[in-house]
């Protein structure tokens, strides 16, 4: 259903309703494009109903993601343009090659042309953002592990819109690919923090410690991926 509205905190909020099969009960949704309200198949709930439960929590939502958008940064996918790659601005260059690659003495996003002309220069950067990310997240996982003296089952590269980092309690580590376009030391805390959910699941102070005892400085770099989040805004679409 599209075109409702509803008032709210005495705020109109307008909003969709979605049935999915996946869900076992209700949802609601806020990001940059809405807020849409997720029932299962079948359900019987008022999807006003369950706006006006969680009333503060979706002016709450609405609000950080009207303050982000003025944040976002303006991408640009064309040749010329810039984008971050660990943490310093790299120029786009399109040409003939056999595949892209990064290279970092001339800070360059290197884009290999028929890829570009098969796809778009923003999937090619995509693209090359993933490859370089999975194989830096294994270089930082398989040394970080070591010094820990901890096992994971395998690394997962993933887009998560809300985390930078996951660790299951089966030993699979989920890393966003956008921390490719951090500084390395924010990057690498990230690796740390989830390999230390392997010694302590929880965010104990002993948790902490074990952090501290692998990244003396994570203090600032949580403080930066907090304060500066909206700099590994690819797209709007991952808001």
């Amino acid at each position: 259903m599209t075109g409702l509205q509803i008032l709210l905190l005495d705020t109109p909020i307008d909003y969709t309703v979605r049935e999915s099969a996946r869900a076992k009960h209700a949802q609601i949704h806020v990001d940059l494009r809405g807020v849409v309200v997720i029932l299962p198949l079948d359900s019987t709930r008022d999807p006003e109903a369950v706006l006006r439960t969680n009333a503060e929590w979706v002016r709450e939502k609405q609000s950080h993601f009207s303050q982000l958008s003025t944040r976002l940064p303006d991408r640009i996918f064309k040749r010329g343009a810039t984008l971050p790659y660990r943490g310093i601005p790299h120029t786009i260059i399109i040409e003939t090659r056999s595949y892209s690659v990064v290279d970092p003495a001339r800070r360059e996003l290197r884009l290999a042309a028929h890829h570009v002309n098969h796809t778009s220069v923003k999937r090619a950067v995509e693209t090359l953002y993933r490859r370089t990310a999975r194989t830096t997240f294994e270089t930082h996982a398989t040394e970080i592990a070591a010094e820990m003296g901890v096992q994971y089952r395998r690394l997962e590269v993933r887009n998560q819109r809300t985390k930078w980092g996951s660790c299951s309690s089966t030993g699979t580590i989920s890393l966003n690919w956008r921390l490719i376009m951090a500084p390395p030391a924010v990057l690498r805390y990230v690796v740390v923090h989830e390999l230390a959910h392997r010694l302590e699941a929880n965010h104990s102070d002993r948790f902490w410690f074990i952090v501290e005892r692998h990244e003396t400085d994570y203090v600032e770099h949580n403080q930066w991926l907090s304060e500066n989040s909206h700099k590994l805004i690819f797209t709007r679409e991952d808001c």
